[in-house]
């Protein structure tokens, strides 16, 4: 009986293996998770190459890589009439790269700003006479008026050099619970920081 499941078991991985991308990709928003992981088999390592080249973090690479066939079976919006499924997701890869580096570069530059505490001021402020240990505490009294989940995660991110999935994971909260609280944390602390600048 083990005998003839195992060559039941061979003959649909023969079959999967000789079927078209387009098949499996028909079968796998009919539901059958099988297709999907045929197609993983053969595109799982390309996208995560790509991902890895562009990120450079493998907790990212493979975060990326199952955001990438997450949406290509969520969305169906393959068209084999436009090209090789190859190719659509090499050019889909390449796009959520992009997207993820241009807000890394964003958040970098905000937290960048944040450390140095660079204000721009005209020269007559007396904002450019105060020392580098006052304007450390300009920017720890604009902290505390943050909420506190906002104003842990861009001290992990910036003073323990943590990655968001890295404090999502010690938070024990989604990733995109993360991403929210840093972005809504940095936009109330410029804001705050030329509320103090101006009372000076």
């Amino acid at each position: 009986m083990t005998q003839a499941v195992d060559e039941i078991n061979q003959v649909v991985q023969s079959v999967m293996e000789h079927e078209t991308d387009g098949a499996l990709v028909v079968r796998m928003w009919e539901g059958d998770v099988s297709a999907l992981g045929s197609l993983y088999d053969r595109y799982g390592s390309l996208v995560y190459s790509i991902a890895l080249k562009g990120l450079r973090r493998v907790s990212e690479a493979e975060d990326l890589t199952q955001e990438v066939f997450l949406k290509l079976m969520r969305t169906r919006s393959y068209n084999p009439r436009r090209g090789s499924l190859a190719s659509y997701l090499t050019t889909l890869t390449r796009s959520r790269v992009i997207d993820r580096l241009r807000a890394q570069s964003t958040q970098q530059k905000y937290l960048s700003q944040w450390h140095q505490n660079q204000f721009s001021v005209d020269s007559a402020t007396p904002m450019k006479h105060i020392t580098q240990q006052e304007r450390r505490a300009l920017v720890r009294e604009a902290l505390t008026t943050l909420k506190a989940q906002q104003r842990e995660v861009l001290e992990l991110s910036y003073y323990e050099g943590q990655s968001q999935r890295d404090i999502a994971e010690r938070l024990g909260v989604p990733l995109g619970t993360v991403k929210s609280w840093a972005r809504r944390g940095l936009l109330q602390l410029r804001k705050q920081l030329d509320v103090l600048r101006e009372d000076l």
